[in-house]
């Protein structure tokens, strides 16, 4: 798997795991129609390749308590980019940060918190870093496509009736 493509086991585990990544693997097993010592290989090997960065947990942010959740589009130097990267998360109230190619707005960085006051704070650390803040949007919802549209399902999970939910993944707050 060194420098192959994925295949079409290893796209339908991928799929299985977006669908429910706290599935065993026999119960991936079951559905991919491979042993789960299988599963379990590819799934070392693509997490060594770095196919698989984590497994996280969606998060309500709204039900947690943190009914604010804010877009900061954002220009930084790009020579700085790597450098802040780390400080940006090191902002309380940070939970992703996104760097873009090309243009003037080249960093995205998602927020939350419980009232205004905590996002003004954000944003002023934000700036206090060196960042120009041109434009922040309050999200209300986001939507994820799952692996499944990416590759026609001509696999070992074709044909396969999804017993967990339909894929799509909603983040309201």
């Amino acid at each position: 798997m060194d420098d192959n493509p994925l295949d079409d086991v290893d796209r339908s585990i991928l799929h299985q795991l977006q669908l429910n990544a706290r599935q065993t693997d026999t119960e991936i097993a079951e559905k991919v129609d491979v042993t789960s010592t299988t599963v379990r290989n590819r799934l070392d090997k693509l997490e060594e390749k770095g196919v698989i960065r984590g497994y996280h947990p969606e998060i309500n942010y709204e039900q947690a308590g943190y009914p604010l959740h804010v877009m900061f589009v954002c220009t930084v130097d790009p020579n700085e980019l790597e450098s802040l990267a780390e400080q940006i998360l090191d902002v309380q109230g940070v939970v992703t940060t996104r760097d873009l190619l090309g243009g003037e707005r080249n960093v995205h960085v998602e927020v939350v918190a419980g009232t205004v006051r905590e996002i003004e704070e954000i944003r002023n650390e934000l700036a206090g870093l060196g960042m120009t803040i041109n434009s922040s949007e309050i999200i209300s919802e986001t939507q994820v496509q799952s692996w499944d549209h990416f590759y026609p399902r001509t696999g070992p999970d074709a044909h396969q009736e999804d017993d967990t939910d339909d894929g799509s993944v909603t983040d309201q707050g």
